[in-house]
C-alpha cells in the first residue's frame, strides 16, 4: 500500500480551491463574528446508510456538567440538506449528561448519506459532545451492524494502491465544503511512464480507464476500486474540504459496509493536513 502525497492539481482546480479557501475563511470569520467570538466544533459523520432494509443513527452524548447547544446539518449525496425525522428543526439543546439519537428523514435507498454536527461553545469553554453513528442492515433473520466514528476534512487528499490489498474495497468521498471539488480516477493495469522531456520526471501511471468528476459542494460519490480487471487503482482530488475512507464489503449479501482503519490518506503537501 502507497500513501500519496497530492503534488498534482489542475490550474483550474487549483485556483477554485484558493479562491474557496479564502471564501471559506471570510465565512468563517462572519460565523466567529455571530457568535461573538465563541467556539465552534464541526465532527462530519459519513457513509449512513438508508433503505428498506437499512437505517442509520446519530449518536450525541453530553459529557459535561452544562447545556449544550448542537446544530445537525443533514445532506444526501447529491448535497441536497435533509432534515431529522420527527424533528422540526436541526438545533438542538443538550441538558448535562444526556444521550440522544436521531435519523434523518431519508426514504430512499442509499449508502452515501453523512451529517455534519457542530457544537456551539462559549468563548473559554472546552468541547463536551461525543458523536458518532451506527447504520444497521436486517438480511433475512440477522441484523448486522457497523459504527461509524468521526472524520474530518483536508484539502486534496488523494489515494494510490494496488487492487490486490483493496480487494471488494469502495473509495467513499465527502465534499464539506459550500464549493465545488474534483476527483480525477485512474484505473489501470500497474504500468508507469514519465516524460522527461516535457520536465515530467516523476512516474505516473499509464490509464486503462481515466475520468475527472465534479463534486457538487456538499455532495458526495463512491468509487468501486476495482473496474474491468485492472490492477492498480488512482483517486486524486482538488477540493477545500473532503473526506476520503475506504469502505470494505461486511457481508457479500448485505449492502453494508465497514471503514478500513488501516488507511491513511495524505493531503496537499504544501498544507502539512493530516487525517
Amino acid at each position: 500500500m502507497r500513501l500519496l502525497t497530492n503534488r498534482w492539481i489542475w490550474a483550474t482546480a487549483l485556483a477554485a480551491a484558493v479562491g474557496g479557501l479564502a471564501g471559506l475563511a471570510k465565512a468563517q470569520a462572519g460565523q466567529a463574528q455571530t457568535w461573538e467570538s465563541g467556539r465552534t466544533v464541526e465532527s462530519v459523520l459519513p457513509a449512513l446508510v438508508y433503505g428498506p432494509s437499512c437505517a442509520s443513527e446519530i449518536k450525541l452524548e453530553n459529557l459535561s456538567d452544562r447545556e449544550v447547544t448542537v446544530e445537525i446539518e443533514g445532506h444526501r449525496a447529491s448535497g441536497a440538506l435533509v432534515g431529522l425525522a420527527g424533528m422540526p428543526g436541526n438545533f438542538l439543546r443538550l441538558a448535562p449528561h444526556q444521550r440522544a439519537k436521531y435519523k434523518l428523514e431519508i426514504d430512499e435507498e442509499t449508502t452515501e448519506a453523512w451529517v455534519k454536527v457542530r457544537e456551539r461553545a462559549a468563548p473559554g469553554q472546552s468541547p463536551a459532545l461525543a458523536v458518532s453513528a451506527a447504520s444497521e442492515c436486517i438480511t433475512g433473520d440477522q441484523l448486522r451492524s457497523v459504527r461509524r466514528d468521526v472524520v474530518f476534512p483536508q484539502p486534496n487528499p488523494g489515494f494510490d494502491s494496488d487492487i490486490s490489498s483493496v480487494t471488494g474495497g469502495v473509495v467513499s468521498l465527502i465534499n464539506t465544503s459550500p464549493f465545488p471539488a474534483i476527483a480525477h480516477v485512474c484505473y489501470s493495469s500497474g504500468n508507469l511512464y514519465s516524460a522527461p522531456s516535457r520536465n515530467q520526471r516523476e512516474f505516473a501511471p499509464i490509464c486503462n480507464i481515466v475520468f475527472d468528476q465534479q463534486v457538487p459542494p456538499f455532495g458526495a460519490r463512491e468509487f468501486p476500486v476495482e473496474r474491468d480487471g485492472n490492477s492498480h487503482f488512482l483517486l486524486q482530488t482538488a477540493g477545500v474540504a473532503i473526506v476520503l475512507e475506504l469502505l470494505r464489503p461486511l457481508d457479500t449479501n448485505v449492502k453494508l459496509y465497514r471503514v478500513d482503519s488501516s488507511i491513511r490518506f495524505d493531503g496537499d503537501s504544501s498544507t502539512g493536513a493530516k487525517q
